[in-house]
């Protein structure tokens, strides 16, 4: 008698059936996730499009560039990532964005007068990477740049998990990591505006002059998964891409 027939969780080739009803709910939202329309790509470009003249556009967290960085429309781009997960010598700088940044601050890379109009931030998916990243972006953004963060949203707690390598979950291997909290603390800060669009995973938004949305109270000082899925609409201002128009036009 084949083993997998004694186990409820398996069919008779040996293929997991999920039976659980969490674990069909996050199924269903992350085909619903992926679905979404625009994409990340499409955001960039429409903010990178508000500015008159040459832009300049940095990408902190590219993997491999043919997913987004080869798609974007600046006059100058320059990419970082450490190349963990993608090996092809195409990234302008190999190395961490705290090296990056350290690098940029001491006139060793670049110049410490540089400026960008965009700066979108993709790396490490965990809070006090991101926090540390949004910091040191905020020392090279234009005064009416935007700060572009991805995986903001997560829409289970299973795409929250602090671990990318547990990926035998209901999540499988997609991953939002802890991305939200570091943008929610900056959802608090009084000198930003801030949104988040409901596309892609949400891509979270933050600028010092344009007002995309106004700074908040954190009612979550805790940080919970919990909280954010009770109040998701106004912790991130979750707004549509047609109302971000609207707001910057």
């Amino acid at each position: 008698m084949n083993i997998f027939k004694k186990l409820k969780n398996y069919n008779k080739h040996g293929k997991r059936v999920v039976n659980d009803p969490i674990h069909k709910i996050t199924l269903e939202k992350t085909r619903l996730e992926l679905k979404k329309t625009p994409k990340r790509t499409e955001v960039i470009n429409f903010l990178l499009s508000k500015f008159k003249g040459e832009t300049c556009y940095l990408e902190i967290g590219v993997r491999n560039p043919a997913d987004n960085y080869n798609h974007i429309n600046a006059s100058t781009k320059y990419s970082v990532d450490p190349g963990v997960e993608y090996k092809e010598k195409t990234i302008d700088f190999k190395i961490t964005s705290d090296s990056f940044f350290d690098k940029l601050n001491n006139n060793e890379i670049l110049s410490k007068d540089i400026r960008f109009d965009v700066i979108f931030i993709d790396g490490l998916h965990l809070a006090e990477q991101v926090d540390l990243d949004i910091k040191n972006s905020l020392a090279y953004i234009k005064d009416d740049g935007f700060i572009v963060l991805h995986d903001c949203n997560p829409p289970t707690e299973w795409h929250a998990r602090e671990d990318y390598q547990y990926t035998n979950s209901p999540a499988s291997g997609y991953w939002n990591g802890t991305t939200w909290k570091a943008f929610l603390k900056w959802r608090s800060n009084s000198g930003l505006y801030s949104c988040c669009i409901d596309t892609d995973w949400g891509v979270g938004i933050l600028s010092k002059k344009h007002p995309i949305g106004k700074s908040m109270d954190n009612t979550n000082p805790f940080y919970e998964y919990k909280v954010l899925d009770k109040n998701r609409k106004q912790s991130l201002n979750l707004i549509s891409f047609d109302e971000l128009k609207n707001k910057l036009a």
